[in-house]
């Protein structure tokens, strides 16, 4: 086996454990069976592009979500470069963050670029780079398969610099970019950059990288002080992490941070709930999330129930009460239809001495769900709260 063969090998041997890694992390947090076997037995096409640009050939790696080939909508896309390393991962995050639901089901497209080229793609030939990906590969993606045209792409060391500049120039093409271990672009460039739309960066680093954390820490003071109109950026330090193992994190916290309002809004705290504004806040974060995503405007019924559960377990009465009216809609699910959510309520207005309330829940447990599990528990809540009312 040469040397060079003998890197791929170990490199894909290293991308097998971390993707390993990243699926039992992701059960550790709540994924499904059924995503858990998505992610282990998923299937991937590749295509290999004669690039006229490059002069070579370059090879793609193409997943599909379990949705697509029985659907007609259109998917956003994730393109990753130094495909070779990062794919696997890529399709493992963004299967997993599909419960919840924290961002859409993607097609990813991981693009080789092996340690012998890499280098020269993303530097001295970074202008042919550009054009092989605006004018070849993603034409030939659109072409292909169903997109819905809003594309984030991912780089690591050197591809994050190559990127740093791709994303203030190429716009138009790449909604978002996701940059780990590297990356600059100089003031004159951020300068120069223009977008009527909303464009996401998100770059990643950690101290431990010695590397190339002090031209991460220059490009965020760049941004810091020119505010590019319409760049709506972050950058984070993860110093737990060191220069080979931070990639895998960072798309995932940067598919995040661009998909910040896709999820159902999620609540600490009552007094988080009224900082940010209360119920025209919420009125008003569905709107964008509709007008962004095309999705219902209305509030969905996960934030409902969370703000509901929310004032139950941290004893706030007054919230309750408020939200259980508001959002009486939710209450109609077929989440609540048990004689433990009837118990669970009429337990909670018993406490709080509103008879008439607990009442009503206790009865209505008895009476839609008999022979329950609760039974008694709600014969002994209706008996309490018919003696104290």
């Amino acid at each position: 086996m040469t040397y060079i063969a003998k890197y791929h090998y170990a490199e894909l041997q290293a991308s097998r454990k971390i993707v390993i890694f990243l699926f039992l992390y992701f059960i550790s947090i709540g994924t499904t069976a059924a995503q858990n076997n998505a992610i282990l037995n998923f299937t991937s096409k590749e295509h290999s592009i004669t690039s006229s640009n490059l002069g070579q050939d370059l090879r793609l790696q193409i997943y599909t979500p379990p949705s697509y080939s029985k659907s007609s909508r259109e998917y956003p896309v994730l393109y990753i470069l130094d495909g070779q390393r990062y794919f696997l991962s890529g399709v493992a995050i963004q299967t997993a963050m599909r419960s919840p639901r924290a961002i859409p089901e993607m097609i990813v497209v991981g693009i080789d670029t092996h340690q012998t080229v890499r280098r020269t793609l993303f530097g001295d030939e970074k202008e042919n780079f550009t054009n092989f990906l605006v004018n070849e590969v993603v034409p030939w993606i659109d072409s292909n398969y169903n997109t819905n045209k809003e594309r984030v792409i991912f780089g690591w060391e050197a591809a994050a610099y190559f990127l740093s500049e791709l994303i203030l120039q190429k716009n138009e093409i790449f909604d978002g970019a996701i940059l780990t271990n590297g990356g600059y672009a100089s003031k004159d460039k951020v300068k120069e950059f223009t977008s009527d739309k909303e464009v996401y960066l998100f770059i990643a680093n950690s101290k431990k990288d010695i590397y190339y954390i002090s031209s991460s820490d220059a490009f965020s003071e760049i941004l810091k002080q020119n505010a590019p109109k319409n760049l709506r950026w972050k950058y984070r330090l993860f110093n737990d992490e060191v220069h080979e193992s931070l990639a895998h994190l960072s798309m995932y916290k940067g598919l995040k941070y661009y998909y910040h309002n896709y999820n159902a809004l999620v609540f600490e705290s009552i007094e988080q709930y009224v900082d940010l504004g209360g119920l025209p806040y919420l009125t008003s974060y569905f709107e964008k999330r509709a007008a962004r995503f095309g999705m219902d405007k209305k509030i969905d019924d996960a934030t409902k129930n969370g703000l509901i559960w929310l004032a139950w377990k941290r004893n706030n009465f007054e919230y309750f009460s408020f939200f259980m009216e508001e959002f009486k809609d939710v209450l109609t699910t077929q989440r609540y239809a048990s004689g433990y959510w009837q118990n669970r309520f009429g337990n909670f207005y018993l406490k709080h001495k509103n008879y008439k309330k607990a009442i009503h829940y206790f009865k209505k447990g008895l009476t839609k769900y008999p022979n329950s599990r609760f039974e008694k528990q709600l014969r002994e809540g209706l008996k309490s709260a018919q003696t104290k009312g």
